[in-house]
């Protein structure tokens, strides 16, 4: 898994590149698809070309196992 992990407070991240906004747009929404489904959201942050996807458990004060599941089935968004 390439996600970074950060502090302040501790999450995952991960930035991924699109040909433009349109193709973002779309990959954040299904990242919001999958988020309520699952019942745990992301920060999500929407730019030309790009999505930044952040991921931890706000009541956890991290990272946990359920995060990382998260960012690999963000991952698996792009297979779509």
């Amino acid at each position: 898994m390439d996600w970074e992990e950060r502090e302040n407070p501790r999450r995952l991240v991960k930035t991924f590149a699109f040909p433009n906004f349109r193709e973002a747009l779309d990959f954040a929404n299904r990242v919001g698809t999958l988020a309520e489904r699952e019942n745990h959201h992301p920060r999500l942050t929407v730019e030309w070309g790009r999505v930044t996807v952040e991921w931890w458990t706000h009541s956890a004060g991290g990272v946990t196992e359920k995060d990382r599941e998260m960012a690999r089935l963000t991952d698996a968004l792009l297979q779509r």
